[in-house]
């Protein structure tokens, strides 16, 4: 069974926020895998699939970003899900925009929902899809660049992206071994 989870924040002022970049990748995943977001349960709204006979869910955590931890701490609990079949989709400010970046394990890096999902769970050696927004031309703070709106110029590199990101998650989702999701995206 696997659980991939994109983080991001719920209200609709925040759609089209750099920090919802997670959110708009697994919902790329969940239609390349025939999933739906129908219901929601352990504080997130949950798609559900199967794929080569294995059970896939996909999250999008209701908590907000700073607190994402508590629904993928529920849904692990109440899916039996290993650590290794857990996979997060998030924005990372540490990657320029535009650029994908898996990896098998790491820190939190600047990432609260990331912390929060590690402080919750204590795990941190599961799989992750960064999705870089980093714009060398912009110079406020993080905080407020996060949550602000993608400039229009710029959806084209960031639906490349998050769709990129999606597909590197489904992939993942159909049992490819995540050293081989990373030679393949990376």
């Amino acid at each position: 069974m696997y659980l991939i989870v994109g983080l991001g924040n719920p209200d609709k002022k925040y759609e089209k926020t750099f920090h919802n970049m997670g959110y708009i990748a697994v919902g790329d995943a969940a239609e390349l895998l025939g999933a739906k977001f129908k219901k929601k349960e352990c504080e997130a709204s949950v798609a559900e699939t199967h794929v080569n006979g294995e059970k896939v869910i996909l999250a999008r955590p209701l908590t907000y970003m700073n607190n994402s931890g508590r629904a993928v701490k529920q849904l692990m609990a109440k899916y039996k899900i290993e650590e290794s079949n857990l996979i997060v989709i998030y924005d990372d400010y540490d990657l320029p925009k535009g650029k994908v970046r898996i990896r098998a394990n790491g820190s939190a890096g600047t990432h609260n929902g990331m912390r929060s999902i590690i402080g919750e769970t204590g795990l941190k050696n599961f799989p992750r899809i960064r999705i870089g927004i980093r714009d060398e031309e912009v110079d406020i703070p993080i905080i407020n660049y996060v949550l602000s709106d993608v400039r229009k110029d710029d959806y084209p590199l960031f639906a490349d992206a998050c769709h990129k990101a999606g597909e590197a998650a489904a992939e993942f989702a159909r049992g490819l071994d995540i050293e081989k999701v990373m030679c393949k995206f990376n």
